[in-house]
C-alpha cells in the first residue's frame, strides 16, 4: 500500500558519519541539560570510529533524504548490545527510535544471538519502556567510573610491571593471543568473543590490548581505547571490555589486570573509563577499591530477561555505549 511517510531506515552512508556525530552530541547533551550540548564528550567519539568494523552495522533514519537519526548495532561473537542510539531533538516523540529499533532486531535476528542488551538511563521511565516494547528487561546497574592513575606505585605492596602489549606480539603471536582471549571469554560466556575489538584496538591511534600471564596461561586481557578520535579521545582511555579468569584467585588475577590497565593509563598521562555492572559484586567492590569513582549509572537491559555475563562470580569490566 503506497505510503506519504517521508522517514525512511536504512543503512548509514560514510558520508553521514560526521553528521550522526553530530547528532550524538547534540541529543544526548540535550537530554543531560548541557549548556552547550555539542560539547558532550569532547573530542572522543562512539560513532566514527566503529565504522568498518566487521562486527558493527551502523543504521540511519532519514526525513526526505535528511538524516535525523541513527543506531550503532555490535556483536561480540554470541551476544550483541546497541547503541548509541540518538533521534534529533526537534524529531522526538514521533517514533523514529521504535523504526530504529525495529530494524537493530533484524540484524540481530539475523546475527543468531544468544542474547543481546543495552545500557540506557535508569531513572527515564520513557526509555525503560520503549526498550521493554522489543523484549528487553531491567536488571542491575552499571555503574560508569572513571580513575585518575597517580605517578606512584598500586597499593598494598601490588607489582607495577609494565602489562604485555598485544601490538608489540609478531602477526602469528596475536592471532594465537586473540583465540586465546575468545577462550578465556567463552567460559565466562558461550560463545562471547572479542576478537574484532581486539584487531580494531590495534590500528594506529586507536590504542591497545593489554595481557596478564602466569608463565603461559592466559589470565586477563583489556581492550583500551585511547588517542585523538578514538572511542576514549586524547585525555582518556577508555576500556571497552576487560576480563580476568574466574574461579580460585579469580579476585587477584582481576587485580592485577586492573593495575594493568592503571600501568598503561599512567605511561600515556590519561585517565581510566570504564563500566561494571553490580550484580559483578566482588569486581565492582575491586572497581571502587583501586579508587575508580562512579560517574554515572545507567540500567543494564537485556533480552531475553538472563543474567549472562552480569552475574556474581564474573570479573567484567565493560561498557554497552
Amino acid at each position: 500500500m503506497p505510503t506519504n511517510d517521508p522517514i525512511k531506515i536504512g543503512p548509514l552512508k560514510r558520508e553521514e558519519l560526521n553528521e550522526a556525530d553530530r547528532i550524538v552530541r547534540l541529543a544526548f547533551g540535550t537530554a543531560l541539560r548541557m549548556p552547550n550540548p555539542l560539547d558532550f564528550m569532547g573530542d572522543r567519539s562512539l560513532v566514527v570510529p566503529r565504522w568498518g568494523m566487521p562486527n558493527v552495522k551502523m543504521i540511519a533514519a532519514r526525513d526526505g533524504g535528511r538524516l535525523i537519526g541513527s543506531n550503532v548495532v555490535t556483536r561480540w561473537g554470541s551476544f550483541g548490545f546497541f547503541g548509541p542510539l540518538t533521534v534529533l531533538p526537534e524529531y522526538w516523540g514521533r517514533g523514529v527510535a521504535q523504526r530504529l529499533l525495529g530494524a537493530t532486531m533484524a540484524v540481530f535476528d539475523r546475527w543468531d544471538l544468544r542474547h543481546t542488551g543495552l545500557f540506557t538511563f535508569a531513572e527515564s521511565a520513557k526509555h525503560v519502556g520503549l526498550y521493554q516494547k522489543f523484549g528487553y528487561w531491567p536488571g542491575y546497574l552499571t555503574a560508569l567510573v572513571k580513575y585518575t592513575p597517580e605517578p606512584a606505585l598500586p597499593r598494598d605492596g601490588r607489582s607495577a610491571d609494565a602489562p604485555m602489549r598485544l601490538s608489540s606480539f609478531s602477526r602469528s603471536r596475536r592471532e594465537a593471543a586473540i583465540e586465546a582471549c575468545a577462550n578465556l571469554t567463552g567460559k565466562i560466556e558461550k560463545g562471547l568473543d572479542l576478537g574484532d575489538e581486539i584487531r580494531a584496538s590495534l590500528k594506529p591511534d586507536r590504542g591497545e590490548t593489554l595481557l596478564i600471564y602466569t608463565r603461559a596461561v592466559l589470565d586477563g586481557f583489556a581492550v583500551c581505547l585511547t588517542g585523538p578520535g578514538s572511542e576514549g579521545g586524547k585525555n582518556t582511555c577508555y576500556v571497552k571490555f576487560g576480563a580476568a579468569r574466574g574461579g580460585p584467585g579469580g579476585g587477584a588475577r582481576f587485580d592485577r589486570l586492573l593495575d594493568a590497565c592503571e600501568t598503561f593509563a599512567r605511561s600515556r598521562a590519561v585517565d581510566l573509563e570504564t563500566g561494571v555492572n553490580m550484580a559483578r559484586v566482588d569486581a565492582y567492590r575491586r572497581v571502587r577499591s583501586h579508587g575508580y569513582r562512579p560517574t554515572m549509572q545507567g540500567v543494564a537491559m537485556q533480552r531475553p530477561h538472563a543474567a549472562g555475563f552480569n552475574r556474581p562470580g564474573v570479573y567484567v569490566i565493560d561498557d554497552w555505549r
